[in-house]
């Protein structure tokens, strides 16, 4: 026997091998198989009770997170540490320029959102505290469901014991409104920006797949933008 048919046969051997623990791991999972049975029909594109009534394309919590076969899919693969990457402690001192994590938690805009008053530019648009251009809320989460670029909604491996995947998300607080201590003459605005993230993920609707890396779209920064005069 040749070198090349030893490589064939061992290669078998090991997908048979890998085939078999992941079934025995799946089926030893408590409630894994009727919660399959719940949700192997379903339409990836409706939207997941978390988002009810949000405009957002991904939830932070989740009542309903299917912890159960998501543990049983990271148990079961074996590849899984080849897959996954996270920096669990992330801030402003990793991430942001001159800027401390202590000093972005207490940024603070008395802030209403000028252009859209009676009066564009009203007294807090000129002073307030230290702060970015234009006010924005900053979180660094771990979401539980989002939804991909091709707008399908998947589940988001977070929450599992040891195992997180941490985003910076930075939304707007006054989407549109002028930028801070900008004079009129500039007519700027607030525009939020978004950036894709690369997340490990698991689909309810098709739960053969296993595991998987898909991309989503997530709110990064808030940015001034001065149109051209």
């Amino acid at each position: 026997m040749d070198s090349s048919m030893m490589i064939w046969l061992a290669a078998a051997a090991l997908w048979l091998t890998t085939l078999q623990v992941t079934s025995v791991n799946l089926a030893s999972n408590p409630g894994y198989v009727l919660t399959y049975k719940q949700r192997v029909h379903c339409d990836a594109s409706a939207q997941p009770s978390c988002a009810n009534g949000s405009a957002l394309s991904y939830c932070l919590d989740d009542d309903e997170y299917p912890l159960n076969e998501v543990k049983a899919y990271v148990h079961a693969d074996p590849i899984f540490r080849k897959k996954y990457s996270d920096i669990r402690s992330q801030s402003a001192n990793d991430l942001v320029e001159d800027v401390s994590r202590g000093q972005e938690i207490s940024f603070s805009y008395p802030y209403t959102g000028a252009s859209t008053l009676d009066s564009p530019y009203d007294v807090t648009h000129w002073v307030g505290p230290e702060g970015y251009i234009c006010p924005s809320e900053v979180a660094y989460a771990t979401p539980k469901r989002a939804q991909n670029g091709e707008g399908k909604w998947r589940v988001i491996i977070n929450d599992v014991p040891f195992y997180t995947q941490t985003v910076r998300l930075e939304t707007c607080s006054y989407p549109g409104a002028a930028c801070r201590a900008l004079a009129p003459c500039y007519n700027s605005g607030c525009t939020q920006k978004y950036v894709y993230h690369r997340l490990l993920s698991w689909d309810p609707c098709d739960p053969y797949k296993g595991l998987f890396i898909d991309t989503y779209r997530l709110p990064s920064t808030c940015s001034c933008h001065v149109p051209a005069i």
